[in-house]
């Protein structure tokens, strides 16, 4: 659903009683919810699905799996139990089901995690995704809006794989194209969360429907703005500039432009920058407000993975728009 939207919805919903136990609701629209146990364990929760985006069953089994798990280390924590859910047409072959359940199996191994069953109904249009519990330190829990002034900001992926899904649905990319962006939606967050963790981190994120600007927005929570750097702003691959200026950009990307583009100052950043600033990410990298001593420290561990990761913006103290572009 659009950003606006989604706010306006959550808005009506009725508070009970609060729980002194839970550390992070669905006020902050965090990545997910955090209860705690006691002083040393906390646990997590999150839930994420949706229809395929790929052709090929075992490689969206493999994507939305990866897109559930992440929600986990974006929080600060480990995952460690997986629950499968999944809508799928009655007239479809099974085996096509089980290629998807497969694909997503494979990646909760890889993750170190547990799967332990799931819920399946009858729909339309199959649908598929993990509802996953992680563990945390209570005192090591991390929050998408906790940035501090003069943190440097880190991307673990590289933007535009909306825009490159599109491009093959409308059959004008390469098979290098495709590659690029299955390789980026099928690498789990964990590895560059766990070079992460060494470090001051004081906000974390993931950057997935609401792209890279809507995303940070988030984590600024009107106390902080941002720089992002307008040459520092990495792409899956080269073509995707080629794709944004031949307008193969998503219905999702105009939603989070009307969410977010009065919130923006873009100086002289191109056309094509923005578009990719809006672009919707499945599956997509952390977003780190990291303190600027260890910021060069965690990028030399983090060039060793890969998927490459980026020094894309600061934090500067709170101004008249969210995002500048410089």
């Amino acid at each position: 659903m659009a950003p606006k939207t989604l706010e306006q919805v959550l808005k009506s919903l009725p508070k009970g009683e609060i729980d002194k136990n839970l550390i992070v609701g669905y006020e902050s629209k965090d990545d997910a919810a955090v209860y705690k146990i006691n002083d040393d364990v906390s646990i997590i929760e999150t839930l994420d699905f949706f229809p395929s985006m790929v052709e090929d069953p075992y490689l969206f089994g493999q994507i939305a799996a990866t897109n559930s798990l992440s929600d986990v280390w974006a929080m600060g924590g480990k995952p460690v139990m997986a629950l499968n859910i999944a809508a799928f047409p009655e007239d479809m072959d099974v085996e096509v089901l089980g290629k998807v359940l497969r694909g997503g199996a494979e990646k909760v191994i890889e993750a170190g995690c547990t799967l332990c069953g799931g819920h399946t109904i009858v729909d339309e249009t199959p649908k598929y995704g993990l509802s996953v519990t992680g563990i945390v330190d209570t005192k090591k829990v991390l929050t998408n809006n906790g940035v501090v002034a003069g943190d440097k900001i880190i991307l673990t992926k590289p933007l535009g794989v909306g825009i490159l899904l599109t491009a093959h649905q409308c059959e004008v990319d390469t098979k290098d194209d495709f590659d690029a962006a299955v390789k980026s939606m099928t690498t789990l967050n964990k590895y560059a969360a766990e070079i992460l963790f060494k470090y001051k981190v004081h906000a974390l994120t993931d950057v997935t429907g609401f792209g890279l600007f809507n995303h940070l927005n988030e984590m600024l929570d009107y106390k902080n703005s941002a720089k992002l750097y307008i040459d520092k702003i990495p792409t899956v691959n080269n073509n995707v500039e080629k794709y944004v200026k031949d307008d193969y950009y998503t219905g999702g990307a105009i939603r989070n432009e009307d969410a977010i583009k009065d919130k923006m100052d873009f100086g002289s950043a191109p056309d094509w920058i923005k578009q990719l600033g809006y672009d919707p990410q499945t599956s997509g990298g952390l977003l780190c407000s990291i303190a600027a001593d260890d910021a060069d420290k965690a990028m030399d561990e983090l060039s060793k993975l890969e998927i490459k990761s980026a020094i894309v913006g600061e934090i500067i103290e709170m101004k008249e728009k969210a995002i500048y572009m410089i």
